[in-house]
């Protein structure tokens, strides 16, 4: 733990680091994985429970099916981009984690903090509150409720999910992260059962065209006519009265719906820390990885539509569950909920550890209050030995956990839940990400003409970034326009954000003057 007294966000040193025979410095972890094992973690990474409820939101924002399966397309082909600049910045700055070092050296330190407070106060609570929100959704579609309007019951039920897991968290690190494991076999056997069932009805219909097994639309009307889209609320929303500049803030929307289900490529790099030879393994297994999503998602969603009726798509936040629901009825499709609900309780349980350490590593550089560095403790008081003394992230792999900073996350992620919906949450969730992702692959191009000699073992062609950057800072910016409430929420978290870093840094200017007049 670094004391109060050092000053914010100052670097720490690291130990002194060796290159290997990849030209790569020396990390912490063990360069043991080949491509293929670099291939299967970017799999198990991306692939989460945004498969099975982000098809409902995109199809709400889109005139037609087809629109909606190019949406995803898009999608993916942002994360291929942006996973492929990352490792990038990841092999040119090794052992930094995140995005916030690559920001901090790009434009300075206050974006640093900036990326790191919207994580912690805006980007990981909204993903547990969604998490919590689906997990409850796909319960009751299961029970064929499919409520546009749900009922207070509804959060209430999601609170509960979301205190239970943070529960868990709270009790054992080891243990959160061991069932992790587990729940990456759920969910890659979850998909390969939706697409398994797909095929089935395509199959059967070809064989006996009088013999549906689907929603119907998918065979009689065309993939890429507008048509009128039912909404959650109840309304109809004709798309022939739409100009195009409300359209593109329409598909703005419909994106964040996707990349929400893509999260996870920016930990491109992470990878990277333990492959023999990144730069050549880690374009490989990205290049392949991505790709393999990006199908896997389009065909998933083609699915969708072949086993449901095309106006039950766009009302729904668990398609999955839905889709099955119709497809084999209520008893088999309570074995697929409860798979698909082990899902969002791994991703639910992965996103709050995560939550945990982000706010424990922003404690340990005096950007958050030390308290919420500390582990095993709740508030002040110690619960088990050594907790709070030493270094938080060693207390962490001994099994610590970091309770305070929990107890944050899971008030924050509270608030979104009551106040917000699933549907609100995932365009807040895209823009505090994509904002930031936007101005960290620009840095990315700018530092090509600002330091051309920076050793880059992963070097994709400018195209690349340059791709991201234009697709992203567009989303960003219409999306912020086409959404105004989220927008403004943003814009006074980071208010809020850079008014503390300010004033805390100049706090401890005061703080370390009057320790110097004093001696």
């Amino acid at each position: 733990m670094t004391s109060e007294s050092t000053p914010l966000l100052q670097e720490q040193s690291a130990p002194a680091r060796h290159g290997d025979d990849d030209g790569q410095t020396q990390g912490t972890f063990a360069r043991r994985l080949g491509a293929l094992d670099g291939f299967a973690l970017l799999i198990s990474i991306v692939i989460g429970s945004g498969i099975f409820s982000s098809p409902g939101p995109v199809d709400a924002n889109v005139p037609s099916p087809g629109a909606a399966l190019l949406v995803w397309l898009v999608g993916g082909i942002l994360a291929w981009t942006g996973a492929l600049t990352m490792a990038e910045l990841g092999t040119a700055f090794p052992g930094e984690g995140g995005i916030q070092p690559y920001l901090s050296h790009m434009y300075g330190e206050a974006f640093g903090f900036l990326a790191g407070w919207s994580w912690i106060v805006a980007t990981m609570p909204a993903t547990l509150a969604i998490l919590s929100i689906v997990f409850v959704e796909s319960i009751y579609s299961s029970l064929g409720i499919n409520d546009p309007s749900p009922p207070i019951t509804h959060k209430l039920w999601s609170l509960l999910v979301l205190v239970i897991i943070s529960t868990a968290n709270s009790i054992s690190t080891k243990t959160s992260t061991r069932l992790g494991n587990f729940f990456v076999v759920v969910k890659l056997l979850s998909i390969l059962l939706l697409i398994v069932a797909g095929l089935a009805v395509v199959f059967i219909f070809l064989g006996n065209r009088d013999k549906d097994l689907g929603g119907g639309d998918w065979h009689s009307k065309g993939w890429f006519n507008a048509r009128t889209t039912l909404l959650p609320d109840g309304s109809r929303f004709d798309w022939n009265n739409v100009s195009t500049w409300e359209a593109l803030g329409f598909y703005s929307t419909a994106l964040y719906g996707a990349l929400w289900a893509y999260s996870g490529w920016d930990k491109a790099n992470y990878v990277a820390a333990e492959l023999k030879k990144p730069s050549s393994q880690l374009p490989l297994a990205i290049n392949t990885a991505i790709p393999t999503i990006i199908v896997c998602y389009v065909a998933a969603n083609a699915v969708y539509y072949i086993l449901l009726p095309w106006n039950v798509v766009s009302i729904t936040d668990a398609a999955a569950v839905t889709a099955v629901t119709h497809f084999l009825g209520k008893g088999v499709a309570y074995f697929a909920t409860v798979l698909i609900c082990l899902v969002i309780l791994g991703s639910l349980l992965g996103n709050s550890f995560v939550a945990g350490r982000m706010t424990v590593a922003a404690a340990n550089k005096n950007w958050l209050p030390r308290i919420l560095g500390t582990v095993g403790q709740v508030g002040p008081w110690k619960f088990s030995r050594g907790a709070g003394d030493g270094d938080a992230e060693e207390a962490m792999d001994k099994g610590e956990s970091p309770i305070n900073a929990i107890i944050l996350s899971t008030i924050l992620s509270a608030i979104y839940i009551l106040l917000g919906n699933m549907r609100l949450l995932l365009t807040l969730n895209g823009l505090s990400e994509y904002f930031f992702f936007f101005l960290t692959v620009l840095g990315a191009i700018i530092l090509r003409w600002r330091e051309p000699t920076l050793h880059r073992p992963v070097k994709p062609l400018v195209l690349i970034p340059i791709l991201f950057a234009v697709i992203s800072g567009f989303v960003v910016v219409r999306g912020a326009i086409f959404s105004p409430v989220q927008a403004a929420v943003l814009v006074a978290i980071w208010l809020v954000g850079a008014l503390y870093y300010y004033g805390r840094k100049w706090w401890f200017k005061m703080s370390h003057s009057e320790e110097l007049h004093e001696t």
